[in-house]
């Protein structure tokens, strides 16, 4: 192999790995009650990173404050709408984390492309959503 085209194969395996690495969207969430359909009055918020990757994959996690929290989902809805739960994460504490294996279907990275999916938690004063944030991509 020559000089050149080794020097070549190293670029272009560098441009791959580089191409690589785009491909997840690290989503900073940002949760508060007047986010919820409909608005909740809470002190409660939260925040935190979900990596969604090309391939569907999810992972990350969010924290919250002033919220007693029951359990934590990535749903499938428009801001401003409810939609169905498509990924549940498991409840450290305060902390809801994104389970090993999550994945989003093709459709739901339509949706989450299109700005159409959002994380809530739940608490037992309100069942249906204290604190929301819509994950922009």
């Amino acid at each position: 192999m020559t000089h050149h085209m080794k020097t070549l194969r190293i670029a272009l395996l560098a441009g791959v790995f580089v191409a690589g690495a785009a491909l997840a969207a690290d989503v900073k969430v940002t949760l508060s009650g007047d986010q919820e359909v409909p608005p909740v009055k809470t002190e409660g918020k939260g925040s935190g990173t979900i990596t969604i990757a090309d391939d569907g994959s999810v992972s990350g996690s969010v924290a919250t404050t002033g919220v007693k929290g029951t359990m934590a989902h990535i749903h499938q809805a428009a801001m401003g709408a409810n939609g169905p739960v498509i990924v549940p994460f498991t409840k450290d504490g305060d902390t809801y984390k994104a389970p090993a294996g999550a994945k989003l279907t093709p459709d739901q990275m339509k949706e989450f492309k299109a700005g159409n999916l959002y994380f809530n938690v739940h608490s037992d004063a309100n069942k249906g959503g204290e604190v929301r944030g819509q994950l922009k991509p």
